[in-house]
């Protein structure tokens, strides 16, 4: 199998190339120059890979929720890519990607997700471990962290820079016998692309028009649509 995978809905900016279940991948924390740097990071992972688009069964992106700007970025370039080869796209859950970092944790282990949204809020979504998998037990949600209402737990991981910037409020909010912090972590395109393989085998891929970002705070689409 042959996915190519963007993400640009953080400060992260990354592409990744899975062939055959190995990776390769190009990262780089650079705020306000993703557009810049995704397109030639796309074309040196196919270079370096010997292949086209064409020679692709699909592709990936992180379709948020994450900074409109590049959520929006990253679904210009995915869609412009599946229409110039005519290939079926993957909507990738940025939260999924970032809690898929701890995939190898031990079964059972609760994953609290949570990406800075500004404005006092916070991308927030839990997860569990599950016979090797992440199970979704809520619902992505946008949310100021002592609104969030969370049951206690044995284990668990706090896992995005939400936890960086919101570490007082989620540890309160938070009840865990044992919690471990990765509040440094961003979304990597190659958490997207391993994502994507099971998507690609259950047929759950949309052709480009009907690949659409998911930005969850509906008022800054407005407010951008209004200056």
């Amino acid at each position: 199998m042959k996915i190519l995978a963007i993400d640009t809905a953080t400060e992260a900016c990354s592409a990744a190339l899975l062939v055959d279940n190995e990776v390769i991948e190009r990262f780089q924390v650079a705020p306000r120059e993703h557009g810049e740097l995704i397109l030639p990071m796309v074309d040196e992972l196919l270079v370096e890979a010997g292949l086209s688009l064409a020679q692709l069964d699909a592709l990936a992106f992180g379709r948020g929720p994450g900074s409109f700007t590049g959520v929006r970025m990253a679904t210009g370039v995915i869609q412009g890519l599946a229409f110039s080869a005519d290939l079926p796209v993957a909507a990738v859950s940025t939260l999924r990607a970032v809690a898929h970092q701890v995939v190898n944790e031990v079964e059972g282990t609760v994953i609290y997700a949570a990406l800075d949204a500004r404005m006092g809020e916070v991308y927030w979504c839990e997860y569990q471990l599950l016979n090797g998998c992440l199970q979704a037990i809520s619902n992505e949600q946008v949310i100021a962290p002592d609104k969030l209402q969370v049951k206690p737990v044995d284990k668990a991981i706090g896992i995005g820079h939400g936890w960086d910037t919101y570490a007082d409020e989620l540890t309160q909010v938070v009840q865990s016998g044992q919690l471990r912090l990765l509040p440094n972590a961003l979304p990597h395109a190659s958490d997207v692309a391993k994502l994507a393989i099971n998507m690609v085998e259950r047929g759950q891929l949309v052709d480009a028009e009907n690949a659409l970002p998911v930005y969850l705070r509906d008022n800054v689409a407005k407010k951008k649509a209004q200056q």
